[in-house]
């Protein structure tokens, strides 16, 4: 292969085309984030008046609407560790540095590929959420021009875009599909999202990549009494994302090219 940068890049956007999983992936991410943010904005549109004044007071609609995906996420970091986990257990990952032995491009091109792709689809999937969980809300919900959204909105673009690269860097650190799917669900999944609400442990929790992220995603700051409070802001919050993702994806490069394929 000619070890150029556009013909590197090209090679992993193939690879990434003509990945089964790609599609099914992707389709699940827009489904739950989409279809949950509907399905909550009309139970909140229902429920809102029963709500105390202390909770209507913070009701953000714009994260209530975003919270789907959170969820959604989660196929998005499916897609980031298949994208390098598949070719350490099929084995492809000989060849592909075979053909590119220049490790450094070979990562780069792959990790830019799977985060571009990502982002794409971030926009796509973000916007539409937005607009129908707004439209869930009916008169809860606040629209693209109000203040703070626009912030919120790119904020919920860049929390599963780096949330997806992240985790191309965990995957090419574990070198494995079932090992890094094995820790970062339950992680993500469990261990954030459930404990991570808990007095006790949302102090050290709130700086997890996802949760930090989330932040990004809000409108209203909340009461400290508030189980979604943290103590730092949305730029803050996108912040931390930034750092983790970056941290993960040079660690990826580092054991990529200190170890064998």
């Amino acid at each position: 292969m000619n070890g150029t940068f556009p013909a590197v890049f090209h090679a992993e956007w193939i690879k990434i085309r003509t990945l089964r999983s790609t599609v099914w992936t992707l389709l699940v991410a827009f489904v739950v984030s989409v279809g949950i943010s509907l399905l909550f904005g009309l139970s909140m549109r229902t429920g809102f008046d029963q709500m105390d004044g202390e909770a209507q007071e913070n009701f953000d609609p714009v994260l209530a609407g975003f919270y789907s995906l959170t969820l959604g996420q989660l196929s998005l970091v499916v897609f980031g560790v298949l994208l390098v986990g598949s070719e350490y257990t099929s084995g492809t990952i000989r060849a592909a540095l075979a053909a590119v032995p220049r490790r450094g491009l070979f990562y780069g091109c792959k990790a830019l590929a799977g985060t571009l792709l990502a982002l794409g689809f971030s926009l796509v999937t973000v916007l539409v959420t937005f607009f129908v969980g707004q439209w869930a809300f009916g008169p809860h919900g606040t629209t693209m021009g109000a203040d703070g959204v626009p912030r919120a909105i790119f904020g919920a673009c860049m929390y599963m875009t780096l949330m997806c690269a992240f985790s191309i860097g965990v995957a090419a650190m574990l070198r494995s599909t079932a090992l890094s799917l094995g820790i970062m669900i339950p992680l993500l999944f469990l261990g954030s999202q459930g404990l991570g609400n808990l007095p006790g442990v949302r102090k050290v929790a709130q700086f997890l990549p996802d949760q930090a992220g989330a932040v990004a995603m809000q409108v209203v700051t909340p009461d400290e009494s508030f189980i979604s409070h943290r103590d730092f802001g949305p730029w803050t919050g996108l912040a931390i994302l930034i750092a983790w993702t970056v941290a993960a994806l040079i660690g990826g490069y580092l054991v990529l090219r200190r170890r064998d394929a």
